[in-house]
């Protein structure tokens, strides 16, 4: 009997140690499938990683499209400069001069064409007159800015260059109104060995064209010289129409030519040096400028 009890006892335990080995690989499987699920999660979050790098990389995109802009400058094109003013108009401001001499030019850039005259009376004297008109146009560019604001930089310049002529005598600055989006008119009187000379420099603005008209004039061999006030109101007529042309060549209305005024005969010379394309254009082009440096 004692037997039969120990065998018995010995029974329940094998039973228990067979279901517990048994339960063994039940939790490894389900250890094994929770693994599963974390990895599942894991993947669930590299997906979501990559969801979310594309969201960057859309972004990149987005502001690499995104360059900077600027405003299109308003005028395209310039006119010839030797078709600026009107065969009235030259003939009042260069009563003797033939044809204009085309100086540097680019085409829809810039330009520049000036006019001699030289009216010789012999031993009474003589009249002489001297025209340059430039135009110079600016384009917008994202570096540079507007070409608004590329010519506003470009007028001050030039109305400065005007203003600070070595050997000029008697410097005046005026705004001309009616003329472009800014105007000014800058005067002086300069002494070289062939007379007193009386300049005059209008210097003007219409939207991203900057318009310079340099004229002088000088009574030679004992002729008087000419009136500064009148010298200038021929100066700034010629702006006046010269920005007309440019406004007409951008399909802004048609350039009349300004009334003329009869001005004091004034026969030329063959001209000065033509101006350069550089942003001092109308200082090289006018001889009374250049012969400041060497009177």
């Amino acid at each position: 009997m004692q037997r039969r009890a120990e065998r018995a006892q010995r029974a329940k335990r094998l039973h228990r140690v067979l279901v517990c080995a048994a339960a063994v690989p039940v939790m490894l499987i389900a250890a094994g499938c929770s693994s599963d699920s974390g990895s599942g999660s894991g993947g669930d979050s590299g997906s979501s990683g990559s969801t979310s790098g594309t969201g960057a990389d859309g972004g990149a995109s987005a502001s690499a499209s995104a360059a900077p802009t600027v405003q299109a400058a308003a005028y395209k094109s310039l006119p010839d400069a030797c078709g600026t003013l009107s065969k009235k108009t030259l003939k009042s401001l260069t009563p003797e001069a033939s044809k204009g001499k085309k100086g540097t030019s680019e085409a829809g850039t810039r330009g520049s064409c000036s006019w001699s005259s030289l009216d010789n009376n012999g031993v009474k004297g003589s009249q002489f007159r001297w025209l340059n008109v430039s135009l110079l146009r600016f384009e917008s560019d994202t570096s540079r800015g507007t070409g608004e604001a590329q010519a506003a930089k470009y007028y001050e310049q030039q109305v400065q260059d005007a203003q600070s002529v070595a050997g000029a005598k008697n410097t005046k600055s005026q705004t001309v109104a009616g003329t472009g989006d800014a105007a000014t008119l800058v005067r002086y009187d300069l002494k070289k060995k062939e007379g007193a000379f009386k300049q005059q420099t209008v210097v003007t603005r219409v939207e991203n064209v900057v318009v310079t008209v340099d004229y002088n004039g000088a009574g030679l061999a004992g002729d008087k010289t000419p009136s500064a006030d009148s010298l200038s109101k021929l100066a700034e007529q010629a702006a006046k129409e010269a920005v007309a042309s440019v406004s007409a060549a951008n399909g802004e209305g048609a350039a009349s030519p300004a009334p003329s005024d009869p001005a004091s005969k004034a026969p030329s010379k063959s001209a000065s040096p033509s101006p350069t394309a550089s942003k001092s254009a109308s200082k090289s082009a006018s001889p009374s400028k250049s012969a400041a440096k060497t009177s």
